[in-house]
């Protein structure tokens, strides 16, 4: 009897650590699950997903982590990212505009990239200084370090520039309108070239571009607003007028809201160029356009320069990533981080992509050195500037965005829009800049 008692006790033991750590593993499971925010970087948010849990099942592999993806457009990724950081309930790891590094490091939402941690990823040597610039305040660790390299460029379609008799890409701003005009042919349904008239983001960076090369100061030594200076009223209007004065863009592009959108119209052969940035490389693949088909050149720029403008053809784009500060797996997201930024990794997603590796030993595949790559590469190491790394400049592409988005509604409703409706809804942005107001809606 004493023997039967006794095992059943110990039977009772078993089962009771059995479940206890059955239990425990659960916990250790979920533990080990990564909520990872990316950014739509491909064609479509179905590519996106395919792409990277291809990766993550590696990821897993190796490391017994599991990674729960989710993707956001452009368009709300931002605002998302700003919600988490109020709220404190956010994924473990999330993409960013790289232009947004030092706005969403203010908020105090991410873990900082300590030399410590910068040593597990390989180093910061490892990274391009120029995307490096791009990844939070100075003087302070990153809160986000670089994961795809991106800069702008004009895309154009060979075929329609043979049958208009233009034998080389423009050199200058005036050359390339006279290019656009002499693609366009409204009633046949072709335009010169297409943009995303609806993108706060787009509008942002070409206002940005454009306005350098006029010789706009975004902002003064203290970090206020002074965008609403003439020289950046004409680089904003050399934008809007492709539209509103020259009539060398669809008037329904005003609707536009990404990029991407707009690869459709380029790819189709309604509009001979498309200015974007090398990730449009994998949505022109993806209609059905075959690289032999366009080609490349930089965005150019005004000759001659105007007095204090700068030969800027793209900021220092890219899209950079972050883990919260308060994920419960911080470990495991750094561990994460380690990964997508192996040289490994960082070819074979930046291949997929269409964009540029931004860590220097990856640069050894061959899908880098085509001729369209090599002129993003040169765009961004030669002729990049770096967006203001200042708390509020989030706040700049917000407002400032909005309003060229507003400019280029009216502009496809009536293709009327002055120099002085520009520098009204340039002066409209300022001060709800200055007085902390903003919205991308």
């Amino acid at each position: 009897m004493r023997h039967r008692r006794l095992s059943g006790v110990i039977v009772l033991i078993l089962v009771l650590t059995s479940s206890l750590l059955a239990g425990c593993a659960r916990e250790q499971d979920d533990g080990r699950t990564l909520t990872y925010w990316a950014s739509n970087q491909g064609n479509s948010p179905q590519q996106d997903r395919r792409i990277l849990n291809e990766e993550f099942e590696k990821f897993t592999a190796r490391t017994g982590i599991e990674v729960d993806v989710e993707v956001i457009g452009w368009g709300d990724l931002l605002n998302k990212i700003l919600g988490s950081a109020v709220s404190g309930v956010g994924p473990d790891v999330v993409n960013l505009g790289n232009t947004w590094a030092a706005s969403l490091q203010a908020t105090g939402a991410f873990v900082p990239f300590t030399a410590e941690r910068m040593r597990q990823l390989g180093g910061r040597e490892r990274f391009l200084e120029t995307s490096m610039s791009s990844t939070g305040m100075p003087g302070r660790p990153p809160s986000s370090v670089p994961l795809y390299g991106l800069s702008y460029g004009v895309f154009y379609n060979k075929a329609m520039f043979r049958e208009a008799g233009i034998e080389q890409p423009p050199s200058n701003w005036s050359e390339f309108v006279d290019v656009a005009r002499r693609l366009t042919r409204p009633s046949q349904e072709q335009w010169g070239m297409t943009l995303a008239g609806a993108s706060y983001t787009e509008n942002a960076h070409f206002a940005f571009m454009l306005g350098n090369q006029e010789g706009a100061q975004l902002f003064d030594s203290d970090g206020r607003a002074t965008f609403a200076s003439p020289s950046m009223v004409s680089g904003v209007q050399r934008y809007v007028e492709l539209m509103s004065e020259y009539e060398v863009v669809n008037p329904d592009d005003a609707e536009i809201g990404s990029a991407t959108e707009a690869v459709g119209n380029f790819a189709t052969g309604e509009a001979g160029m498309l200015v974007a940035q090398n990730s449009a490389i994998a949505a022109i693949r993806a209609a059905g356009m075959e690289d032999s088909q366009w080609g490349v050149f930089p965005l150019p720029v005004p000759e001659p320069m105007p007095e204090g403008g700068e030969a800027v053809r793209s900021h220092v784009a890219g899209t950079n990533i972050a883990v919260y500060r308060n994920s419960e797996n911080k470990e495991a997201a750094v561990e994460l981080v380690e990964f997508l930024t192996s040289a490994e990794e960082q070819s074979i997603l930046n291949e997929k992509y269409g964009s540029l590796p931004v860590v220097t030993d990856a640069y050894d595949n061959p899908a880098f050195d085509t001729e369209a790559l090599r002129t993003f590469s040169s765009v961004l190491a030669d002729s990049s500037k770096q967006v203001p790394m200042i708390p509020n400049e989030n706040r700049f592409e917000t407002t400032v965005g909005a309003a060229v988005r507003d400019l280029f509604a009216r502009a496809g409703t009536d293709r009327s829009v002055s120099r002085s409706d520009i520098a009204d809804v340039l002066d409209e942005a300022q001060q709800k800049m200055r007085s902390g107001g903003g919205s991308t809606r």
